[in-house]
């Protein structure tokens, strides 16, 4: 099965799209070294899979933090925001592949537990956000990654059917996430996630490191989704 053989592709966005899962653990120990309180080693683990609110609540009750959701809401929007614009890069080859898939009339999305506002952000300084023609959060579903809740909502948005649907995910969450929503999955390589790439690697139906691998005639002359 090729890439031109999907109805639809879906993303997630940190770690996916963007190279940017190391710049949400330094906002982490930044906004928590603000009240005197060390950021916890696996700190990051334990939130990879969360919504933007489930993890406001899980930092006022662990680490008392005296504001309310929307208050850390909007202190991370402000962090994340400057940092987006001016640090985080795109991951090899994404607007390349993004730009043969809208040459090919396949339809994209974003399936994401990052805040919307980000999203729209985050991409609109890569040149990539007219890329995609539904974008969903975790907030827009009952259920978090690794339910299939947002990929099947994506999927609908998009009017495709899931089995005809191609994810892109960096994490095994997300990828457990995509496969229980009955779509093809390919694991993409992220520095964050290297310490789990064999367990990627067995989820996924394939791996990339650079999209223009994707891409025929570029990087290979073809890539197999088992």
């Amino acid at each position: 099965m090729n890439i031109c053989d999907f109805e639809a592709v879906i993303f997630d966005l940190d770690g996916t799209l963007l190279d940017s899962m190391g710049m949400w653990g330094q906002i982490d120990v930044e906004y928590l070294g603000s009240f005197g309180i060390e950021c916890p080693p696996d700190l990051q683990k334990r939130i990879e899979h969360l919504r933007w609110t489930e993890t406001a609540e899980l930092f006022q009750k662990e680490f008392g933090i005296q504001k309310t959701v929307q208050e850390i809401g909007d202190d991370w929007l402000r962090m994340a925001r400057a940092k987006y614009l001016s640090e985080v890069p795109a991951k090899p080859g994404a607007a390349e592949f993004l730009a043969f898939l809208k040459e090919n009339g396949i339809p994209c999305g974003i399936a994401s537990s990052n805040h919307r506002d980000l999203i729209r952000d985050a991409l609109e300084a890569h040149g990539l956000y007219s890329c995609f023609s539904a974008v969903t959060t975790c907030e827009d579903v009952s259920a978090a990654k690794p339910a299939p809740d947002v990929y099947l909502f994506t999927a609908k948005k998009l009017q495709a059917s899931p089995g005809n649907c191609l994810v892109f995910e960096d994490i095994p969450a997300g990828i457990l996430a995509g496969k229980r929503a009955g779509m093809k999955v390919i694991a993409v390589h992220d520095a964050y996630s290297a310490g789990v790439e064999a367990e990627k690697r067995r989820l996924a139906d394939g791996f990339v490191r650079d999209y223009r691998e994707l891409i025929p005639g570029r990087i290979r002359d073809s890539f197999c989704i088992s």
